[in-house]
């Protein structure tokens, strides 16, 4: 064994162990440089390959109006490069290759450091961004040499996504805040807002009047039902035939006797007073007939479920206020016993909400200057109306003080019993960081926001927040001034950051 290893070792050594050599390296292309900058009126957000002197370098730039974050559609659009004591060079293009981004091919004269600048030329906007300073390599051995700091995780979102969505950006500024109390509460009725209709008398609901249904609209007067009274006595046929016809033999004598009494005036043998009795009787004799009748026909009535009344014959019932139907007990056809209530109206245009402050916080009530209401899935709050009752006595369970404010609901788009919460502000004010609310998006019950590091990269960032002022939040911790945050669009940005497929990125210019 030992002969046959050195047999092998000196064979290598003989042919020298030779090895085939490794295969070249295909030189990697330069990595594109950005650039983005912003000022009042437009973003510029700029793609280009390190230059070179002598070689043509073409430019992606990208315009965004930052009054509407859609792309610039018309312009001129001029790259400058500048050195001290030398006239500029200027390459241009006179329209965009397509919306939003122009194409602009840059080939400088000599290497060295130059002053950059981007100038936009368009109908509606004029706007000038400075890039400071930018190198031109003698070849592309020495650009290849110069590394460009990599950044950090970000989320990558294209601009042509940007403009085919709602989206917007805004810096994060200093800002003067009220502070401000979070509570969560709930809505409910105003005062005088809920009204039950009852029976008034013992019957049958007609289905002259279909049964208004939980959730109905309805308005003051409206007629919900109709009630078919129940005879008063209970009686049988043949006694109310009986009062009939005794009526009707009564109403015949008074008749009779009336007659009599008018020729005896006539011949002077009674006086007039005995006319006017007669008269009296026989009214009165008719009218007990007709109640006579009244009642046989509403017995009829109440032994036949399928037969109705004259419709002067039925209790109408009206909703004492508009609003809302909020309880039904109501069915065509069923009996109802004096007082059994069949509706519950709920007024909705004007709610209350009522929250509950802490018992240590309650001399900050002292202090509350306003407030809005916060309501699950709508992105604006709602201004409070008037202060109805800022409580002055502790519930002895919770240890906390009830407020309660109005707050118009023309839309009906705040229902009764939907939790919500209260944010009452106080006369005190804070300087402090503050972005758009509408910027916070919950991430897994964590408040983050988005900020665009460059113009088609974005950081998620989760913050720390502290007082709210209207539509704007304060951040304590997470982001800096000036930073652009992500106002509309966050959410899928979000969604972009969470999906493992890495959007195509390069564009067609």
């Amino acid at each position: 064994m030992k002969k046959i290893v050195s047999i092998l070792v000196s064979f290598c050594l003989l042919q020298g162990c030779k090895k085939e050599a490794p295969p070249a390296k295909t030189p990697e292309a330069p990595k594109p440089i950005s650039a983005t900058r912003w000022t009042d009126k437009t973003e510029l957000f700029m793609e280009y390959p390190p230059l070179i002197a002598g070689e043509k370098a073409r430019f992606a730039i990208h315009f965004t109006n930052l009054h509407t974050f859609k792309p610039l559609t018309t312009g001129r659009v001029a790259v400058q490069l500048a050195q001290p004591g030398a006239p500029a060079e200027v390459f241009a293009t006179e329209a965009p290759s397509r919306p939003g981004i122009f194409g602009v091919d840059v080939q400088t004269r000599s290497a060295g450091n130059y002053s950059m600048a981007v100038q936009l030329n368009s109908p509606d906007i004029q706007d000038l961004h400075a890039l400071g300073s930018v190198t031109v390599y003698a070849n592309a051995a020495e650009a290849a040499a110069v590394s460009h700091e990599e950044k950090g995780e970000t989320v990558s979102f294209l601009k042509e996504q940007q403009w085919s969505m709602e989206f917007a950006t805004e810096p994060a500024r200093e800002k003067t805040l009220h502070e401000s109390i979070r509570l969560p509460g709930e809505v409910r009725p105003r005062a005088g807002g809920e009204a039950e209709v009852t029976a008034p008398i013992a019957g049958r609901l007609s289905s002259n009047h279909a049964a208004a249904a939980i959730g109905t609209l309805v308005r003051k007067g409206q007629v919900l039902a109709s009630l078919i009274p129940r005879t008063a006595n209970p009686v049988d046929r043949p006694t109310l035939e009986l009062a009939i016809a005794e009526a009707n033999t009564a109403l015949e004598l008074a008749r009779k006797d009336r007659e009599r009494v008018e020729r005896l005036l006539a011949a002077g043998a009674v006086p007039t007073k005995r006319l006017e009795e007669a008269k009296a009787s026989e009214t009165t004799t008719s009218a007990r007939l007709k109640a006579a009748q009244l009642r046989a026909a509403q017995y009829e009535t109440t032994q036949r479920a399928e037969s109705e009344p004259a419709r002067d014959a039925l209790f109408l019932l009206r909703s004492p206020i508009s609003g809302i139907v909020g309880e039904s007990q109501a069915t065509a056809g069923a009996s109802v016993e004096e007082g059994d209530r069949l509706y519950k109206i709920v007024a909705v245009d004007t709610v209350h909400v009522v929250a509950h402050i802490p018992e240590a916080d309650a001399m900050r009530l002292r202090q509350i200057s306003g407030g809005e209401v916060e309501v699950p899935g709508l992105n604006q709050p709602w201004k409070l109306g008037r202060a109805i009752s800022v409580g002055r006595i502790v519930d002895p369970a919770s240890r906390t003080l009830s407020v309660i404010y109005e707050v118009k609901n023309t839309t009906r788009l705040l229902a009764i019993g939907q939790a919500i919460f209260l944010r009452l502000y106080t006369s005190a004010k804070v300087m402090g960081l503050a972005i758009p609310a509408s910027a916070v998006i919950d991430d897994g019950g964590r408040p983050v926001v988005f900020v665009q590091a460059a113009g088609e990269s974005f950081e998620r960032r989760p913050v720390r927040l502290g007082n709210q002022d209207e539509s704007y939040l304060q951040v304590v911790e997470g982001i800096k001034p000036g930073e652009r945050v992500v106002t509309r669009g966050g959410y899928l940005i979000r969604l972009a950051a969470l999906s493992a497929q890495i959007p195509a990125h390069g564009h067609v210019h």
